[in-house]
């Protein structure tokens, strides 16, 4: 049985597969584009790892899959392209577009860790990115992963060395851990001796007892020459580092063999990671991940939740105590029709809750079918619930309401951690109205406690590529280096201000694209043009957008323009209660409605009994938005395979 799972990305020929399988783990996914790479993994590990390469979780291209689409693991693993970060190159880090997308991938694995909520993540770059920018491009990787992402975060400066191997090769091994708030106490290995030196690499004499890094490019200086780094004096002959030599610094086994030319093979082993100084810090890195669990199993409950968690709870204890919602129309105002509530039930509460005419809740366990009655109004009435919205208000990023913790005990309940953030339905209800009693109603939560919510959140599902036409390349620089306050806006004018253009290649994932044709066939090509057409002329509100939209390009729909109002508004509500960007959908519904808790704490629903409502509020007060351009991966020109791309994201907010 293994100990654990992990996944192995940007992968090269497989350093991270090494030290983590010796340790007991099983990679259920990999990706490396490299073709010749590619061919080495697979050589080396199809045998030890068949389901790896039969499964198709062998991919290229990080920027092709969905991160929803991923097996689950415990660890993510990536030595993520350093050459944006490196004192060799030019050093353009996050804004590296020249050859592909490399300067920005990190925000793939950002991605992965959001959707996918892995126990740990271990990362590898040169140390050159400690100090890129002047710190600002770490203190970013590191807020990201912290607070963003509620990972804890260590990193030290690691140098193979350190572990036993006879090279030096100083590299920033960060690791993190979720749900580790409240320990945060874990340590890299401490140092051990060399397990051999270079004279036994070479089986001779050699004149240093440390190797230089091993590292891509520059091969062939002369043996006096600075940036010579594969030339040894052994035995008195200059002699040049070959793939068996390479192997034993890097820490890979005799029997790893490279099905590849010489250089390939050279290449390959300069970029990859040295293995044994990643097997002490993983051997480190799994036992507290294991003692994390340990301790974590001690108490269900996550303390600190964030302000949608905590909302999610607010509105809950709203619903006890109100025991009815009333439905809104268009304009967020409160309609005379309302639901009466007969039972409550939500993802972070153990229990189903029963209300009655009397003020007495009945509350059912979950798993063990034991009722308890209780009343609440004894702890809870409309002054705890605002000094709740407030504390809802005044939070920043993850935190405590100690007053939730006293409610639930009270009230009898159990909180459990955060559900699944993929689903729609952040509450379940059982109403009634005048028409008829509904069961089993999911209803999402839209929450104004805070910054206006999001309709769609930004990701690289929600990316749209556009091929770039009649631009000279050797304007990438130039066009890229815009950073006013309004670039986006203008970098697209100086692209058609030079005589170029941009054209709507696809959606840079599949299953967006896939989502938006389920809703209308015209709607991925309408989707990029209204994208185009918010940052091109800012023209914010959905029905401005899409009247432009029609006056330029009237004869490409088909239809008039009250019919492109129907199908946005279509998109609008599948958006809110069916598909999710990085998820294939089936074209159902999973909601039948929404919660919009206002910024005074009251709240309104939506419900598809009357759609139409629901059509109109989407319609009139949906704003296209602009997330930032680093965290998401567009804005820039991109060079590739001899063209170049332009991408603009697509999120949509309240």
């Amino acid at each position: 049985m293994k100990k654990f799972t992990f996944i192995d990305l940007f992968a090269g020929i497989g350093g991270f597969h090494l030290a983590m399988e010796s340790l007991g783990g099983e990679c259920v996914f990999a990706s490396e584009i490299d073709e010749y790479a590619r061919k080495t993994y697979e050589y080396n590990f199809k045998k030890s790892n068949p389901n790896l390469f039969y499964s198709n979780n062998f991919n290229d291209d990080i920027r092709k899959i969905s991160s929803f689409d991923l097996p689950d693991f415990d660890v993510l693993c990536a030595g993520f392209p350093c050459q944006p970060f490196s004192q060799a190159g030019y050093k353009r880090g996050f804004n590296d577009t020249h050859k592909s997308e490399r300067g920005n991938l990190f925000f793939n694995i950002v991605e992965i860790l959001e959707a996918k909520k892995p126990k740990a993540f271990f990362l590898e770059n040169v140390r050159g990115i400690v100090n890129h920018d002047n710190g600002k491009t770490f203190k970013i990787i590191r807020d990201i992963l912290e607070q963003e992402l509620g990972y804890s975060f260590y990193f030290q400066i690691i140098k193979a060395s350190d572990f036993g191997l006879p090279q030096l090769r100083p590299r920033a091994f960060m690791i993190g851990f979720r749900d580790d708030q409240i320990l945060s106490n874990f340590s890299f290995p401490q140092p051990i001796p060399l397990k051999l030196t270079m004279s036994d690499v070479w089986g001779g004499i050699c004149d240093r007892e440390i190797g230089y890094t091993l590292r891509v490019g520059g091969r062939g200086s002369k043996i006096g020459d600075r940036r010579n780094w594969d030339h040894y004096l052994v035995d008195g002959e200059v002699r040049q580092v070959m793939p068996e030599q390479a192997k034993k610094m890097q820490g890979f086994p005799d029997d790893f063999e490279f099905p590849v030319p010489k250089s390939q093979a050279m290449k390959q082993l300069g970029n990859s990671v040295a293995v044994d100084a990643v097997r002490a810090c993983g051997e480190r890195m799994i036992e507290y991940m294991n003692f994390l669990d340990h301790m974590n199993g001690k108490d269900e409950v996550k303390k600190t939740k964030n302000k949608g968690e905590w909302t999610e709870l607010y509105t809950f204890l709203k619903l006890l105590t109100d025991q009815k919602i009333y439905l809104a129309d268009k304009d967020l105002n409160q309609k005379q029709d309302f639901f009466k509530v007969n039972k409550v039930t939500t993802l972070n509460i153990q229990q189903d809750c029963y209300l009655s005419e009397n003020d007495i809740v009945e509350v059912e366990d979950k798993k063990t079918g034991v009722v308890h009655q209780v009343k609440t109004s004894s702890f809870l009435n409309q002054n705890v619930l605002d000094t709740l919205a407030e504390s809802i208000k005044n939070g920043r990023g993850t935190f405590d309401i100690p007053e939730f913790h006293i409610i639930s005990n009270q009230l009898g309940v159990t909180l459990i951690k955060g559900g699944n953030s993929n689903q729609k339905a952040d509450i379940v209800l059982d109403v009634e109205d005048e028409t008829g009693q509904y069961s089993e109603q999911g209803f999402g939560i839209k929450s104004y406690l805070g910054s206006d919510p999001t309709l769609l959140n930004a990701s690289g599902n929600t990316n749209f590529v556009y091929k770039v036409r009649n631009l000279s390349s050797e304007l990438l620089d130039e066009i890229n280096s815009i950073n006013t306050k309004t670039k986006l806006k203008d970098r697209i004018s100086a692209i058609y201000q030079q005589g170029g253009y941009l054209e709507f290649d696809c959606i840079e994932q599949t299953t967006m694209g896939y989502n938006l044709d389920l809703v209308d066939s015209i709607m991925p090509k309408l989707a990029a043009m209204m994208l185009l057409e918010f940052h091109k002329n800012r023209t914010n509100t959905i029905d401005e957008n899409l009247r432009s939209i029609f006056a330029q390009n009237s004869e490409l729909f088909g239809t008039d323009l009250d019919g492109l109002r129907i199908k946005v508004k279509k998109l609008l509500v599948a958006i809110l209660l069916g598909f999710f960007a990085g998820s294939k959908w089936n074209g159902q519904y999973l909601a039948n409605g929404t919660i919009v808790v206002k910024s005074d704490g009251s709240q309104l629903a939506y419900h598809i009994t009357d759609l139409a409502s629901l059509e109109n509020y989407l319609y009139e007060n949906i704003r296209f938005d602009t997330p930032s351009t680093t965290r998401h991966r567009y804005g820039s020109l991109i060079a590739e395979n001899g063209n170049l791309y332009f991408k603009l994201n697509l999120q949509l907010r309240f």
